[in-house]
């Protein structure tokens, strides 16, 4: 027997999240749907070591993407969904794309609706994907919401991949640096050692405290290599919490430069995300929900909630999100006066524009501290090992004579 955990709807419109056992996920459904309850999303539970070693296929943002575009393109043309999600199908390349396609093609011949059958797969169309595809069919609007979806998509794919480039490059550097000196220590540092000894000489000081840690990376390499893999593993374990996520969530934060980085590019996405969303006619609360699910941070997850909870108790979204202090006061007057103007959406939208070009900048200066440091790291690595393997050939000349 597995374990599924869903989402579902009561009859009386109450929304619950709990687990159920079947045998595969075609009998949970039927279990569920005998117990009169409308299905919004269920996943099976990986249980043991698998959740952090099962590999499978992704479904890419850009995928995600490029089919809310056609897929606006052919509703905006008078194509019903089902016909166009038929025709989609069958471009799609993806094997994992299309099956999830094909079930919810399935289920809307069946009498379902668009945005329940997309939020069964989580992965692929997150909560703000689903609540903005439900705002289109209430509004009759879903070509308009498919097009904002797609904008939205690629700009928020263009910032992470800025993310990524700023921390891909010294990765990468430290990287092939470690290759590079590991290699010295083990085969290079070790021949200059036998090399120098065959003549009776005693090492310069430099030149020991290398050759002592060459010999002691030789011994305990397979120790290494096993306590990081297990430090990679705890720390996986830690980050599945709530309570680990949010302390390295926290952490990250609050780093110097590239908390700043993340700061920035979390209000970028918050901007563009709340605004988008209030745009197509999601209620505020809603919104808020989705925004603070679909920050990625715990911290500025916690956040939100509880400056969504302010809210529905009757206070305006500035106050509690001052109360944060984790955004910026820019951000928070902005927020004022689009609430004060009423052009709340507008307000966030420039905001985000803004914080897009912010986050350019941070990711240009970081960029160009640190590939100096960088070098300048590696320059006194490399230089210090080669200075310890050939300041001994020095007086080698005076040992063979």
């Amino acid at each position: 027997m597995a374990l599924f955990t869903y989402k579902a709807k009561m009859s009386n419109g109450q929304v619950i999240e709990n687990q159920i056992e079947a045998d595969n996920e075609a009998e949970a459904v039927k279990k569920l749907i005998a117990q009169k309850l409308q299905i919004t999303s269920i996943v099976k539970v990986q249980s043991g070591l698998s959740k952090f070693f099962t590999i499978s296929p992704k479904v890419k943002t850009s995928e995600v993407s490029i089919f809310s575009r056609q897929f606006a393109t052919m509703i905006d043309a008078g194509l019903p969904v089902l016909q166009a999600l038929t025709i989609l199908t069958e471009q799609i390349e993806n094997k994992k794309f299309k099956e999830v396609l094909i079930k919810i093609r399935d289920d809307i011949g069946n009498g379902g609706n668009l945005s329940d059958s997309m939020g069964k797969y989580p992965k692929i169309f997150n909560s703000l994907y689903v609540n903005m595809i439900k705002a289109g069919e209430l509004s009759g609007k879903l070509a308009d919401i498919l097009e904002r979806l797609s904008v939205f998509l690629e700009k928020a794919e263009a910032l992470r991949a800025k993310i990524k480039g700023a921390m891909s490059y010294p990765v990468t550097i430290l990287v092939i640096a470690g290759i590079i000196v590991i290699l010295l220590m083990v085969k290079v540092v070790p021949a200059f050692k036998s090399i120098f000894e065959s003549f009776g000489g005693k090492l310069p000081p430099i030149t020991q405290a290398i050759v002592f840690t060459s010999e002691y990376e030789q011994k305990n390499y397979m120790f290494q290599i096993g306590a990081a893999v297990l430090i990679a593993f705890v720390f996986n374990v830690i980050k599945s919490t709530d309570r680990g996520a949010y302390i390295i969530d926290e952490i990250v934060l609050r780093t110097p430069i590239f908390g700043d980085l993340v700061k920035k590019s979390t209000v970028a996405a918050f901007a563009r995300t709340l605004g988008t969303l209030l745009q197509s006619g999601v209620s505020i609360l809603d919104a808020l929900e989705t925004v603070a699910k679909a920050s990625g941070n715990k911290v500025i997850e916690k956040a939100l909630l509880s400056t969504r909870a302010a809210v529905r108790e009757g206070k305006s979204l500035t106050e509690p999100l001052k109360e944060t202090k984790l955004f910026p006061s820019m951000v928070v007057q902005m927020v004022a006066v689009g609430e004060e103007t009423g052009k709340l959406a507008d307000m966030l939208a420039k905001m985000s524009d803004f914080y897009d070009a912010e986050v350019d900048t941070a990711v240009e200066s970081i960029m160009a501290m640190i590939e100096p440091l960088i070098m300048s790291i590696l320059g006194v690595v490399i230089g210090l090992l080669v200075v310890g393997m050939f300041l001994p050939m020095f007086s080698m000349g005076s040992l063979v004579s």
